[in-house]
């Protein structure tokens, strides 16, 4: 079955960034799912597990192998980043603020309420619980927002709403007493240490650093003695007088206002100087901020998107540049200090700066208001996704990128599509236009519009790419325009409801319209367009899918149905009904059970498998269910969320969060308070998500099947949700016999019996072998294996090659047997291309890819040659007579080649 691979179209929610250790990776907390960008492999990858609810805060250990990942209501999880895998939960009852690692790794620091707990890291030796608390910390009376660790692990900092910052020790220090340090009249967003030192930043939220300077070294801490240790420890068992749920460990308690007495001896701390951002007056809030220890650079964020460079403790300001207009949420700087990451929420905004080149290395935006419509290319490469936000983003699926981004729409963008060719986007919008945009000049070529205004709801482009067509939701008409011309050739009229759905027919020139008037209409584009059948529904229908063959119509009502028609005949050749598998959820607000609310719910969305044998059915709700056409049956539903910050996930609502005047939803917590976000209008949910109270519903817009075969999307409230086969872990073999084993192909390869041992290793199905015995057949005798391989294991070739194009430097070789399989064989393939279209889709998108990086490679090269050669005769150096440039071209585009293969 499929299995979730990755999730596109969201790159960052909320919660801290942070770069692996060696930073080329970046961490990003995408909704209740985590991403791993590698910056320098220009790829992105979603990992596998999710939490409950939104993931609120990041901690990475200092070797890079665990991360450990806090939701909005105190629930962790402990990942391995090597496997890729949950290996621990642990809930920490509260919302958490914060949580950092010891520079050491033995160590880590979680901050809760007022409180500070420091926990031992799990890993350093077997135990039974990865968290093991060490002790407790109390010290600050508000809730605490931040941590900072001494380079040796020695001490950490804590910054508090009440306006005060804690100096702790991990371990007891005898000179080191715990007491507030002052100085700010604001929120302290972040403190931070200097390198080696006890010396400290703290910044607030009123734009204020302040500069605290000890006068101890890090060296100059003693160690408590033991007996003191003890009376210390026998002391906090004595005050501790109300009994917790959660094991508090050792308590350690700071003095907020200690006696002079008590400091005598001390470490002492005192303030050197206090700078203040935004001289100009252009004032508002310090949201976050990133210091780099070992080039003294701090980074900080605003409320307004503006965000500054400075270098400490001189507080020189480098550069100040503006990103965005919302509020910068989260910052981090990579080892090196050259590559500075920033998070934007409200956009859902990732970008990554190298600040001394002042240019991007990374800069992704998601759709910011929901995703409505998708489209994968012919070749399965890319994916193309519209939104509510007016947008056209092209992604491609292999990075999972998005490398081009169209803006033209001033409206929500309701459909998209590809044509044939796959260098052509189409997309509908209520503006009233359809726009035609180019993916070689990346430019809008062609705009589509209607002779009265009309807001077009839906889209079809026929196989040839030359005929587009688009449903209007105001005036009930079809509108016809030609690609070449951009000419309107024809407007159908005939429907008495909005247009909800249209479709081309793969294979004939015939249009497929369904209507809330209960009718899906045929028109013929031979006939002039005149109506060949028209289909009656029980209710209104609400979209219609052609199979890939062209021989079968679905169709999805109001009433819950999939129908199933020979369009040929106008007969109903079967039905689907699936109401009861779209399982409903309750929203928090509904008046009405969610088994109530089912019967007036259907699916939105159709998509037929690449061969035709399945359905994929998406509406509003958490699940994609997946049919068998023939048989009529369920075969798969995929929960595409257990993400419970959104509403609607849950069949019954909690109970004890019902009180005698209705649910605990509708009190408002206050208008975002950190945020320092204004309250919009009351009511206002589409387009604002500043609402005060605003969880987002779960939907699914829009399926679609890969033309490839090997993997399906869906656009929902959490992203664009990538579904692929994993066909690494499973042992599947093919007409098995007792001979064939491991040690026998071995065996049959060394007697150079080539032929038998692929078919033999394909009978084991085992990709290794696979891979062996087609690497073992010498260049000069593909092609008489080729010619003497069973028709049945040409195709299972085909697909192989098509896999380890992806993977496999051997390019030249699997290109030679992919050329002699389809020389040999293609007119046997061609009596079969309904069926084995996916298949050769597969092959071709895997080729094209290797084919632009070539090429690119090739075109870089001959340029540096033309350069190379343009200085040399500036500078009178004589070449060869024999060389000419001609032939320099080919050797090195040779070379280029080989350079890649290596």
């Amino acid at each position: 079955a499929p299995q979730f691979s990755g999730l596109l179209g969201t790159v960052y929610r909320r919660g801290n960034l942070s770069f692996t250790r060696d930073g080329n990776s970046l961490l990003s907390p995408v909704g209740n799912r985590i991403s791993l960008f590698d910056l320098k492999n220009n790829k992105c990858e979603t990992l596998p597990l999710a939490t409950r609810l939104n993931i609120v805060c990041v901690g990475l250990s200092p070797d890079g192998s665990l991360a450990i990942l806090i939701d909005e209501e105190g629930a962790a999880l402990l990942v391995s980043l090597i496997g890729k895998c949950v290996i621990h939960q642990f809930y920490f009852h509260k919302p958490v603020h914060s949580v950092s690692f010891s520079p050491d790794g033995k160590k880590f620091v979680v901050t809760k309420d007022n409180l500070a707990y420091l926990y031992h890291a799990p890993g350093k030796k077997r135990e039974f619980n990865a968290f093991v608390l060490d002790k407790t910390y109390y010290g600050p009376y508000d809730e605490t927002t931040c941590i900072d660790w001494t380079d040796d692990s020695k001490c950490f900092a804590v910054g508090s709403k009440d306006m005060s910052t804690w100096v702790f020790g991990a371990e007891r220090w005898a000179n080191l007493i715990y007491y507030s340090l002052g100085g700010h009249k604001d929120v302290i967003v972040a403190c931070f240490f200097e390198e080696n030192s006890l010396d400290l930043y703290t910044i607030s939220q009123d734009a204020a650093l302040c500069v605290w300077q000890c006068d101890t070294e890090l060296d100059g801490l003693k160690p408590m003695p033991p007996k003191d240790a003890a009376k210390e420890k026998k002391a906090a068992e004595d005050d501790e007088e109300e009994l917790l749920e959660e094991p508090k460990g050792e308590e350690i308690h700071g003095k907020d206002d200690p006696s002079e007495q008590e400091t005598r001896n001390k470490v002492k701390y005192s303030r050197v100087a206090k700078y203040f951002f935004n001289k100009e007056g252009d004032f508002n809030n310090l949201t976050a901020a990133a210091y780099h220890k070992k080039t003294h650079l701090l980074v900080t964020g605003f409320a307004s998107g503006i965000f500054h460079l400075h270098e400490l403790p001189d507080f020189n300001l480098i550069h100040s540049l503006s990103i965005s207009d919302q509020r910068i949420a989260s910052i981090s700087i990579n080892c090196t200090g050259d590559w500075i990451a920033f998070g934007c929420s409200g956009l859902g905004q990732l970008l990554v700066w190298e600040w001394q080149s002042e240019s991007y290395v990374l800069k992704q935006q998601g759709h910011f208001n929901s995703m409505v419509s998708l489209a994968y290319s012919p070749d399965g490469q890319y994916i193309v996704t519209g939104g509510e936000d007016g947008k056209v983003k092209v992604w491609n699926t292999s990075s999972s990128f998005c490398f081009v981004t169209f803006t033209e729409h001033s409206s929500g963008v309701t459909a998209v599509t590809f044509t044939s060719t796959g260098y052509v986007v189409l997309s509908a919008s209520l503006d009233g236009t359809v726009r035609a945009f180019d993916l070689h000049r990346y430019r809008n070529f062609r705009t589509f519009t209607s002779p009265r205004p009309s807001q077009f709801s839906c889209l079809a482009v026929d196989s040839s790419g030359e005929i587009v067509a688009a449903g209007s939701q105001d005036s009930f008409e079809i509108f016809i325009w030609s690609m070449q011309s951009g000419r309107l050739l024809d407007v159908l009229a005939g429907h008495e409801g909005p247009i909800s759905s249209l479709s081309f027919n793969p294979m004939k020139c015939v249009l497929a319209s369904a209507s809330w008037d209960k009718t899906v209409k045929l028109w013929d584009m031979l006939d002039s367009w005149r109506t060949k059948e028209t289909l009656v529904m029980n209710s209104d229908v609400l979209v219609v899918a052609f199979r890939p063959d062209g021989k079968e119509l679905a169709v999805a009502a109001l009433n819950g149905q999939i129908t199933f028609w020979d369009h040929e005949n106008a007969v109903q050749t079967g039905s689907i009904e699936g109401r009861h598998d779209l399982q409903m959820g309750r929203k928090e607000l509904d008046k009405i059970t969610a088994k109530q609310a089912a019967k007036g719910k259907s699916f939105t969305t159709l998509c037929y498998s690449a061969d035709g044998q399945s359905i994929l059915a998406g509406g509003l709700s958490k699940f994609v269910c997946i049919y068998n056409v023939k048989e009529q049956i369920l075969m798969k539903k995929f929960e595409i969320s257990c993400n419970h910050s959104l509403d609607a996930m849950e069949e019954y609502l909690d109970r004890r969060k019902m009180t005698e005047f209705g649910s605990m939803a509708l009190i408002d917590d206050g208008g975002g308070g950190d945020e320092g976000v204004a309250i919009p209008l009351p009511g206002v949910k589409r387009g604002d998500m500043s609402y005060r109270h605003f969880k987002p519903e779960i939907r699914v817009t829009c399926v679609r099947f890969c033309p490839t075969g090997r993997s399906w999307a869906a656009t929902t409230t959490e992203g664009l949700l990538l579904y692929s086969l994993d066909s690494g872990l499973v042992f599947d073999p093919f007409e098995l016999d007792v001979d064939v084993t491991p040690s026998s192909i071995h065996k049959t390869l060394s007697q150079k019996e080539y032929t038998m041992a692929i078919v033999m290793a394909f009978k084991l199905n085992e990709k290794k072998l696979i891979q062996k015995a087609i690497e073992a057949v010498p260049s000069r005798e593909v092609d008489v294996v080729c010619s003497s391989l069973p028709d049945l294991y040409v195709e299972k070739l085909l697909e192989f090659l098509a896999s380890a194009f992806e993977t496999s430097c051997h390019l030249e070789f699997y290109l030679t047997w992919a050329h002699k399989l389809l020389m040999l064989h293609g007119q046997k393939l061609k009596t079969r291309s309904v069926k084995l279209l996916p298949m050769i889709q597969y092959l071709q998108k895997s080729i094209q890819r290797h084919f632009e990086d070539v090429s690119k490679l090739c075109e870089w090269n001959i340029y540096n040659i033309k350069y190379t050669l343009a200085i040399s005769q500036q500078r009178g150096t004589k070449r060869p007579a024999e060389e000419t440039p001609g032939e320099e071209e080919e050797e090195e585009e040779v070379d280029s080649d080989s350079d890649y293969l290596m």
